[in-house]
């Protein structure tokens, strides 16, 4: 097998042998474990985030295409206006002419619709106006909006630092307001997790999930004690009060409590807790059950297809890949499927195209990936990580039906 066909693990223990390092010294110099380092040369783990494989690249002293098997100077730029984004966060001031509320909730409106059809380049180029206008606005809920919409962004960009720092001014931003602060919370998840970070994404959702969900449905003591220990029961209790008013009659704001438990479910098994994973989903199953028939609003695509999705994740988590692959099947089967977003579904296949890479099915993997490109191209052709799942499924030989034509699409070559 050539260079340019090995697995990215195989690249990183190669490069890490040639600098003369030990498994642990890669880990101290990255900040990981030694375990971590371990699964990501085995191929048990991902590394899939370009942003890690940049810090890993940093640190064996190679360009990041090495590690990727692509050759120097393919394209990996971040792309134009993230920028803009970035000056429009570290604005503080309000614009001279604040737009009327009912134009600004047109404007947060057509970003929701911009993101569900993933239309990211369009969604790139709008975010600094709409952040601008939000802020001279001064409406809790439609800043709350705007800065979940730019941190979810962002973490498709692979931005996750900048996707964090949107997030945490959602929660700035929600003040009081329990259900707002829940919803903001659910970007705090997703960038934490994608830099990472499981852990705090971890205690970030089981806090806020008692902030949406009405006290029947609250996390016990119990059920957080094997994770957080007495400070973080404490927190709970502590937010269990501003919860009975949030969730109580407003069986929309459930959704809300439903997805911050998946986000916490994903988490979990981030951090090795399997166990305290399943029981988190499960729990999400019956939020999901009683929800059936409800609308909307906050925009979470919560429901009982996106938890068996989300279970799919997890059997893959716990290496249950058969396991995993069988769901996904009956999964994408469903007619609730279809009525998901582009931008859920197109992310969920990029996903399963990776299990299917992590099982050796490099042809179901390619299924996946030109599905995910026919559902939501952006999904496909703006992301880091649909590069990397592109670059291994077309160094087969002969390479799956559509994977050459997307690997020519994004700017690889073989």
């Amino acid at each position: 097998m050539s260079s340019d066909e090995l697995p990215i693990g195989r690249r990183v223990a190669g490069w890490r042998v040639r600098r003369s390092m030990t498994q642990q010294m890669l880990a101290d110099r990255l900040r990981r474990s030694k375990s971590w380092v371990d699964k990501i040369e085995r191929g048990v783990r991902p590394l899939d985030r370009y942003s890690v494989i940049q810090e890993v690249a940093g640190v064996l002293r190679v360009d990041p295409e090495v590690l990727l098997g692509q050759p120097p100077g393919t394209p990996t730029s971040t792309p134009a206006g993230v920028d803009d984004i970035r000056s429009a966060l570290a604005r503080y001031d309000t614009p001279p002419n604040p737009p009327e509320m009912h134009e600004l909730r047109r404007q947060v409106g057509h970003a929701w619709l911009t993101y569900q059809h993933a239309h990211y380049p369009q969604l790139v180029r709008a975010v600094p106006s709409l952040l601008d206008a939000a802020q001279g606005a001064r409406s809790p809920e439609l800043l709350v909006q705007a800065y979940r919409i730019t941190a979810l962004l962002l973490v498709k960009l692979d931005e996750a630092d900048l996707a964090w720092l949107a997030a945490d001014r959602a929660m700035g931003a929600a003040q009081d307001d329990p259900v707002l602060a829940a919803t903001a919370a659910i970007a705090v998840a997703q960038a934490l997790r994608a830099s990472g970070r499981d852990r705090l994404a971890l205690s970030a959702t089981l806090t806020a999930a008692n902030r949406a969900l009405p006290p029947t449905l609250h996390l016990s003591d119990h059920e957080v004690s094997g994770t957080f220990g007495d400070r973080s029961r404490q927190q709970l209790h502590d937010q269990r009060g501003q919860g009975e008013h949030a969730g109580r009659g407003d069986r929309r704001a459930w959704a809300v409590g439903g997805t911050l438990l998946v986000q916490a479910a994903l988490a979990a098994a981030g951090c090795g807790e399997h166990r305290h994973a399943t029981e988190l989903i499960d729990r999400a199953s019956g939020v999901a059950t009683d929800l059936r028939g409800y609308d909307d609003p906050h925009c979470t695509s919560f429901g009982t297809v996106t938890v068996e999705m989300a279970r799919v994740l997890l059997a893959a988590q716990r290496s249950d890949v058969d396991g995993a692959l069988a769901r996904h099947v009956s999964v994408v089967r469903r007619e609730v499927w279809r009525r998901l977003p582009a931008e859920y579904r197109g992310s969920y296949l990029l996903d399963a195209a990776r299990i299917y890479v992590h099982a050796g099915d490099l042809r179901g993997a390619a299924r996946s990936l030109v599905d995910a490109d026919s559902v939501a191209p952006a999904e496909v052709r703006g992301r880091p990580l649909a590069r990397t799942l592109i670059a291994d499924v077309a160094r087969a030989k002969p390479a799956p039906a559509g994977v050459a034509r997307l690997a020519t699409v994004v700017g690889l070559t073989r």
